[in-house]
């Protein structure tokens, strides 16, 4: 039994209680309390499935909240109630184990629904009351002379036993009469409304239409009006009502009496406020959050054509740090501390903060002089953050990156702008961090540029957009072609044909490097079975042409590097001899063993592994002997000097002293970017063994590379 007690069927039972003891002393039942009980447990039972549903569904918590008024829960103090029960009790009992904070702005969603379908269905019942009571009140004045006496008892029936306030005037204005209702809403006094005259009854916050709409009716040129108006009680409080003034005239048609029905929204207001408050604030800081900043964001950007505004996107550096090393309460209260000290700078007309989530906080500024505000706005903020904050006895130093856009309102839209800003500070924080930046519409729109084309990526992999160009590879002591450098393409539907520098990085961020490298050297492994089964049809030709693929960092520590290649080798019929596989000198600096352990496995077995870009990086030649390659490939930085005759001669004795290092080391060596037939001498003369660059050939199509190779063998 005890199990099914602490089961879900018992807690949400445990939820209902808890609920009917909160709302029975204020309910109009003739039910015991466990019978009303037993009333609310399919409804405790649709707040839960609401809880927990993946999208939300608001009807059906208003359905909840409608089917209160059913229950004869008609008071505004049972709807009170019931949210505090909601909002204390339902994710504790309802909830398990799931996400907390989700389940808790689910639970607000919910209580915003009920209180809405409340209303309407409070307002649907006293539509209906107010119907009946127009009709006997219309009856009684035109009741025929032998039934005036049942009319009339009738009528005072209604007019006192109502649940709304009920008043009625004369054409003057001089309240005639009214009912109980309506003297408990004024706070229990009749002899002060009996006899006023309703013109007194203004308020600061009345609708500009009230008073015309009163004056038409009395005159007889409409029959009746509904509003949402405010009255000060004789203590100076506020009585907030929905009015409904209705014309009652007499045998003949012509104006006697006005009829004023009221119903107190004073406490659904309230509530309503409290809602639109918790819908708009965050509730770690107090600070207005995304929804409300979106709203006096747009408001500002619709101002007008003179109106400007100025914004600055704060993110924390290393808050996650905090969390990992201190706890994330520690964390929420260095976010409480950082929104107080934001609020202390936002003191001017027109200036606001809010929490966009996480550790990131938006200053809005507006007014004819935001260039000058903004940037005043964003030194205060790096003032107020640069205090150490303490927190659980440990003063931490809190550092904020801030991205700032300004400019005229009108030209841009909300989410523009945002985004903006979020490019702008992760700039300020590449720079280090602890800084401000400005906004650079060049600088967004490579950041965007660049956004698109990361997202891009997977799909253009699938649908075929990559292409391999081959630059021939040529063997300096006789001009022949030996092989060709992979060299992969994008043709992208917009931008056209986007070079490996603008994309190799983004896939190497997204780790789309080891898909994509796989690609290539699968790809340029076929093609070189290509070229070896055309090059043994011409019996001419003068050998394999290998064909050299670049490896990226990534695909060095991925795991499955060696067995990918092996396949790819047996798949195609390529003897490894015929494969080169270039990495970079910066990605094997320091290496330890088991980062090189791939790249003798594939040396072992015969692949060629050549080090790229040699000379840019900082390692040590001690270090040659200790790397598996058997191919040094220089970077073009050592043979612009060469481009005019005479070359420079300390370029020259460079270049020497690492041939002569390489070929003791049984290394080949490959130069690359050679573009004149002077640094082509010169490197043959200092032996150098192959080449590349435009002086032979720009990268293109594998059948110009094969026929490059068959003329070579015939000339």
């Amino acid at each position: 039994m005890s199990g099914e007690q602490d089961g879900p069927e018992g807690r949400l039972r445990r939820f209902a209680t808890i609920w009917s003891r909160a709302i029975f002393p204020v309910t109009a039942t003739s039910l015991t309390r466990p019978e009303f009980e037993q009333q609310l447990v399919p409804l405790a039972r649709r707040l839960n499935d609401a809880l927990q549903e993946r999208v939300f569904d608001a009807a059906k918590s208003q359905a909840v909240g409608a089917a209160l008024i059913g229950t004869h829960c008609t008071d505004p103090e049972a709807l009170s109630r019931t949210l505090d029960c909601v909002d204390a009790y339902l994710v504790l009992y309802c909830g398990g184990e799931g996400p907390q904070e989700a389940l808790r702005a689910r639970s607000a969603r919910i209580q915003h629904a009920m209180a809405a379908g409340f209303a309407q269905a409070l307002r649907e019942r006293t539509l209906a009351e107010q119907e009946a009571i127009s009709r006997a009140a219309l009856s009684a004045r035109s009741a025929v002379a032998e039934a005036l006496h049942a009319s009339e008892a009738r009528f005072r029936a209604v007019f006192h036993g109502a649940a709304i306030g009920i008043g009625i005037a004369d054409l003057e204005g001089r309240i005639l009469e009214v009912n109980d209702a309506l003297i408990r809403m004024f706070g229990g006094l009749e002899h002060q409304l009996r006899g006023r005259n309703v013109g007194e009854w203004t308020h600061p916050d009345d609708s500009p239409h009230v008073w015309k709409l009163y004056e038409e009716l009395v005159r007889g040129e409409r029959e009746h009006y509904r509003v949402e108006k405010a009255f000060y009680r004789p203590d100076g409080t506020v009585l907030w009502t929905n009015l409904t003034v209705s014309l009652l005239r007499d045998a003949d048609g012509a104006p006697q009496y006005q009829l004023a029905l009221m119903e107190d929204t004073t406490e659904r207001r309230l509530l309503n406020l409290r809602l639109r408050y918790e819908a708009t604030h965050d509730a770690l800081t107090g600070l207005p959050n995304r929804t409300l900043f979106f709203e006096r964001l747009e408001k500002a950007l619709a101002a007008g054509a003179d109106a400007r505004f100025g914004l600055c996107y704060l993110d924390l550096d290393g808050f996650k740090t905090v969390n990992d090393s201190l706890g994330h309460a520690a964390g929420d209260r260095l976010l409480v501390e950082v929104a107080d000290r934001l609020q202390s700078c936002a003191t001017a007309p027109g200036e606001m903060v809010a929490r966009l989530g996480g550790d990131e906080f938006v200053a809005l500024t507006t007014g004819p002089d935001t260039e000058t505000e903004v940037d005043e706005l964003a030194g205060r903020i790096m003032n107020a953050l640069a205090a150490p904050i303490r927190v659980d006895g440990r003063e931490l130093t809190v550092r904020g990156s801030i991205g700032i856009v300004e400019g005229p309102a009108g030209e841009r839209g909300a989410a523009e702008v945002l985004r903006s800003a979020d490019i702008t500070m992760y700039r300020a924080k590449s720079a280090g961090g602890n800084r401000y930046e400005l906004a650079d519409p060049e600088a967004d729109a490579r950041a965007i540029t660049r956004h698109g084309l990361t997202t891009a990526l997977p799909a253009a992999l699938e649908r075929g957009e990559f292409f391999i160009e081959y630059q021939p590879l040529v063997h300096l002591a006789d001009g022949s072609v030996r092989g060709a450098e992979a060299l992969v393409r994008w043709l992208h539907p917009q931008h056209g044909v986007i070079g490996p520098d603008r994309f190799i990085p983004l896939a190497e961020h997204t780790g789309l490097i080891v898909p994509l490298g796989r690609w290539v050297l699968a790809e340029s492994v076929r093609q070189a079975r290509l070229w070896e089964a055309r090059t043994l049809d011409g019996a001419a030709a003068a050998g394999p042409l290998r064909v050299n693929v670049n490896l990226s960092p990534m695909q060095l520590t991925h795991p499955g590097l060696v067995s990918d290649t092996v396949d790819i080798l047996e798949r195609e019929g390529l003897e490894p001899g015929a494969l080169c596989l270039e990495v970079t000198e910066s990605a094997l600096i320091g290496a330890d063993d088991d980062l090189l352990k791939p790249l003798r496995r594939l040396a072992e077995m015969g692949v060629d592994i050549a080090l790229d870009d040699f000379g840019t990086g900082y390692s040590n030649l001690a270090n040659l002997r200790r790397l598996p390659v058997s191919v040094l490939k220089l970077d073009r930085s050592f043979t612009q000097g060469m481009q005019h005759f005479p070359a420079d001669p300390v370029d020259l004795k460079i270049v020497e002293g690492i041939v002569a290092l390489a070929h003791s080391l049984d290394l080949a060596v490959t130069v690359e970017g050679v573009e004149t037939g002077a640094q082509a001498d010169q490197l043959r003369e200092l032996g150098c063994d192959t080449a590349q660059g435009w002086y032979y050939a720009r990268p293109g199509p594998p059948d110009r590379l094969h026929e490059l190779a068959l003329a070579d063998a015939t000339g």
